[in-house]
């Protein structure tokens, strides 16, 4: 007999082990799901300890879903990359009643119906990640990241014991993607803090980071230690039959063994979702756990297809946030910072104050018309909160507190860096620095250039762009590519590792795309999703450089003040040398497909998009199928599509097709395309 085992064949062994992890695994899912616990913590550590000893004599019967393995003895020694199959999208915010009705109102017209139902959801103030699961067995689970790309933590969230490492039903799908919100409860976040406090170590500012700071440790065992737990909100993916509704799909979540929050709620009308949001306002702090808000989510998935995302953020879903936290303290004085493209943005330097869970010293006061409508005074007391309970303001002064001590606020005439004389164009609420060699706006243009959403220069933080532009190494970010190991050593306590650190990370950056590239010229009012209008319309900078006003205008999302801002910046003579410079050093200034190989085949140099709904197949498989005949498959219609596929409901896509005089083809006249080429449709 095997000792300490209890067994003496491997065949008893194996029956024992399958029937221990069963077993505990029930009582995970009632203690940890259903907050129904059958048995004490002695008795759960008794079947853990059985289990244990069986799997430590029989190291072959250790199965990678047994519940031992949720804490791996070995560190993980560091995160891989995961790309999401479907994006991880963004929510956008809705802060009062008016700001839900304008998102319902444009859901109503887009789906031309108003009869759908609504899901409300307690917003979880934690860490989104994403499970995946083959044959019912967790094998990867991944951070949001960037919402395309995520961080592989699989290791650390098999140590939270209310994800099942083996789904509970018997049909399940072959592959399946469950979306949720790790957090962690404020009683184990006050009991961290009042640890890390006892070994004199830094404390987490609220649950938030906590969970996050407890996700991203390398060693498991670390964050087994943490007290982390989930509530699973939606379906990404599944390779399989599902329910066709948000809310069916949750009940058939749980079914299937996921922590589901039982306080969501199916709402039948607007009105509804608002008087489920006005309860909350005030049950949010009698929860265990940190809420911001509730997630409104259209509940048929069909209208999830049609009505798509503007930029990364779903037009069926919406964050109604809370009012957010405020507090008082004192203004103490204003200054001003002066940003790339040479705005002079003014913050409030405050008495430090508590707002939200975080210290606050600093805050936004907008522009000069924002200060001056609120007669704002240094010295006064104010009303401090933070927008969405993320970015601090200043919300108004508490007049009946003043002394007479405190003083008006004088806009500034001089650029505070460079002493120039500043301009205010009319009708804007922004003066600005007209001096293009203001050293402010170089460090600026300069730190925005390298910063990772733009050219993504490891290496490169503030202190070394300061550096570098107080050497005279560089002027401008086109410099960057005239950058050499002796030029970087001159700079004092530069050594030659990080140098070629930094070099590296500079000739990787020539392989950004073009929307990446456009946005890293600090082009006013240009943001990362106006990039990619420009790159997919333009597909390369100098066909962008030569748009007249008129075509800039017409497009979506661009409008006459972006599209004026776009139109000057590339007649200037010092951007068009920097254009220049960047060109000879070899980026990329033209528009490439993606990675994904074409595959040859007769449809081969043609792009195809498609709008709508198409009754014979998802719009998913009719991308693949064209992709196998050689074709590309677009998500917008630019110059270069050839053809639009038009299905029932089709959006605004066929209206931009027309105008571009683009080939449209009815869903039979696609179809007969694919018979053409022998494709079984």
């Amino acid at each position: 007999m095997a000792m300490g085992c209890g067994y003496d064949n491997v065949f008893a062994a194996r029956l024992a082990a399958e029937e221990l992890r069963a077993e505990i695994s029930r009582h995970d899912y009632l203690y940890y799901v259903l907050n129904q616990p059958e048995i004490s913590d002695a008795e759960y550590d008794a079947l853990m300890a059985k289990l244990r000893a069986i799997e430590e004599h029989y190291p072959e019967l250790v199965t990678p879903d047994s519940p031992t393995q949720r804490v791996p003895g070995q560190p993980v020694e560091a995160f891989g990359v995961v790309e999401h199959r479907l994006p991880m999208l963004s929510l956008a915010n809705a802060f009062n009643y008016d700001d839900l009705r304008a998102w319902h109102r444009r859901a109503v017209q887009l789906a031309e119906r108003d009869d759908f139902r609504l899901v409300v959801e307690p917003k979880i103030d934690g860490l989104a990640v994403a499970l995946v699961y083959e044959e019912g067995r967790l094998v990867q689970g991944a951070t949001r990241g960037d919402g395309y790309r995520g961080e592989n933590i699989t290791e650390n969230l098999k140590t939270l014991r209310s994800i099942p490492l083996v789904l509970r039903a018997n049909d399940v799908p072959e592959r399946l993607e469950v979306r949720g919100e790790v957090y962690m409860p404020k009683e184990a976040f006050e009991r961290l803090n009042q640890e890390l406090a006892e070994k004199g170590e830094k404390l987490f500012m609220n649950p938030r980071n906590a969970a996050a700071g407890s996700l991203r440790q390398k060693d498991p065992r670390v964050t087994a230690s943490r007290k982390l737990d989930i509530w699973i909100y939606q379906l990404g993916w599944c390779d399989g039959p599902h329910p066709t509704s948000h809310w069916e799909i949750l009940q058939w979540l749980r079914e299937l063994g996921f922590r589901v929050n039982p306080e969501n709620r199916l709402c039948y009308s607007l009105d509804e979702v608002q008087k489920t949001w006005e309860e909350w306002v005030e049950r949010r702090h009698h929860l265990p756990y940190e809420i911001d808000g509730l997630v409104v989510k259209i509940d048929d998935l069909e209208l999830w297809d049609r009505l798509g995302a503007v930029g990364r953020e779903p037009r069926w879903a919406i964050a109604y946030k809370f009012p957010p936290i405020q507090a008082t303290t004192r203004l103490l004085d204003i200054r001003h910072n002066v940003g790339r493209t040479g705005r002079i943005n003014p913050y409030a330097v405050l008495e430090p104050v508590l707002v939200g869970g975080v210290i606050v010293k600093q805050a936004t006061l907008h522009n000069d018309d924002y200060i001056r409508q609120r007669d704002l005074r240094i010295g006064d007391w104010v009303v401090v909160h933070r927008a969405g309970e993320v970015i601090p303001q200043v919300v108004a002064p508490v007049p009946s507190r003043r002394t007479g001590q405190e003083r008006p606020y004088e806009p500034p005439t001089l650029c505070p860096a460079c002493g120039t004389e500043l301009e205010r164009p009319p009708g804007d609420a922004f003066s600005y620095c007209p001096n293009p060699s203001c050293p402010a706006q170089s460090f600026r243009w300069l730190t925005h250039f390298v910063q990772r959403s733009a050219m993504d220069i490891e290496g490169l933080g503030e202190k070394w762009c300061e550096a570098l532009l107080a050497a005279g190494l560089v002027e401008d970010p086109a410099d960057l590519y005239l950058l050499t190991m002796e030029k970087l050593l001159s700079l004092e306590r530069m050594g030659p590792v990080l140098a070629r650190k930094i070099l590296a990370s500079i000739e990787k950056s020539k392989e950004q795309p073009l929307s990446r590239v456009i946005f890293a010229l600090g082009i006013r009012h240009i943001g990362p999703e106006n990039a990619e209008i420009l790159a997919n319309e333009f597909s390369s900078i100098d066909r962008l450089a030569q748009a007249s006003l008129e075509e800039l205008a017409s497009l979506p999302g661009i409008g006459p003040k972006i599209a004026e801002s776009v139109y000057k910046w590339f007649r200037n003579e010092r951007n068009q040398k920097v254009v220049a410079k960047l060109r000879k050093a070899g980026l990329r200034l033209e528009e490439v497909t993606e990675a994904e190989p074409v595959k040859e085949g007769p449809l081969k140099g043609l792009t195809f998009v498609f709008t709508g709904t198409l009754y014979s197949m998802p719009r998913t498989r009719a991308q693949e199928l064209v992709k196998a005949l050689g074709a590309r498959a677009s998500d917008s219609v630019t110059r270069q599509t050839d053809y639009l596929v038009v299905g029932e409901a089709p959006g605004s896509k066929l209206e931009k097709a027309r105008k571009y005089g683009t080939k449209t083809l009815t869903e039979e006249e696609f179809l007969a395309i694919l018979r053409q080429h022998k494709v079984n449709v």
